[in-house]
């Protein structure tokens, strides 16, 4: 299995930003899709995840309303649209994947089974 971020950068409080991952080497019709990220000193923490359909999406408090996660079945490939960023936004973002978990259950309660190398976003005042 391969997930491949992109799409990080530094950016300004306030701006937008659209990270990428694409996908390989798994069922991915079949994959609860998720990002998750770490800040310096911090715990790992979950972001986003989606269905396999992208009927059903999850968000973790802090980034309702701001960020949105979108899947591509036909391109194997998912995005997290985030907006109206905050410095507390800064951290390595990853794309992560659990096999066999088409409602994104799994990935939520018990974590991903494959991550991707992790993009840096940084969120300047």
């Amino acid at each position: 299995v391969q997930l491949v971020e992109s799409g990080g950068g530094l950016v300004q409080a306030g701006d937008s930003l659209r990270l990428s991952c694409a996908a390989s080497g798994l069922t991915f019709s079949t994959s609860g899709m998720g990002w998750f990220r770490q800040a310096p000193g911090k715990e790992r923490e979950f972001v986003a995840a989606i269905s396999w359909t992208g009927g059903n999406t999850y968000y973790a408090d802090s980034v309702k309303g701001r960020f949105t996660i979108s899947r591509d079945n036909a391109k194997n490939t998912v995005s997290l649209q985030m907006s109206s960023l905050k410095p507390e936004d800064t951290a390595v973002y990853y794309c992560a994947a659990r096999r066999w978990d088409p409602s994104a259950t799994l990935i939520r309660n018990l974590g991903p089974d494959n991550w991707g190398q992790g993009t840096q976003v940084t969120v300047s005042s």
